[in-house]
């Protein structure tokens, strides 16, 4: 049920083609692993929108590959990572 209310927002969204590969990695490493994101994929993924973040991050916590992790932690961090680059991108100091 889930998964394909993920994958419709996903599909009709064109999520997966709005950030190219290396600043997928970067979001991925420093929501489901420990890596930070540049200021440049920050950019891209505030373009992107929150829509499409959040549909991916959960879609990706509904992989078997990544039963082990605890959900509530991974929100947590999809949510930081979101919120520490809308305020970099939002910042009138930085140069995206």
């Amino acid at each position: 049920m889930a998964t394909k209310e993920n994958d419709q927002i996903i599909k009709e969204n064109n999520c997966e083609t709005k950030m190219g590969f290396p600043c997928v990695l970067e979001a991925f490493k420093s929501i489901f692993e420990t890596g930070s994101i540049s200021n440049k994929c920050c950019g891209k993924l505030v373009v992107l929108g929150k829509v499409c973040h959040s549909a991916l991050v959960k879609r990706t916590l509904e992989n078997p590959l990544f039963k082990d992790l605890t959900p509530t932690t991974i929100i947590a961090r999809s949510i930081q990572t979101w919120n520490n680059c809308l305020a970099l991108i939002d910042s009138p100091s930085s140069s995206a």
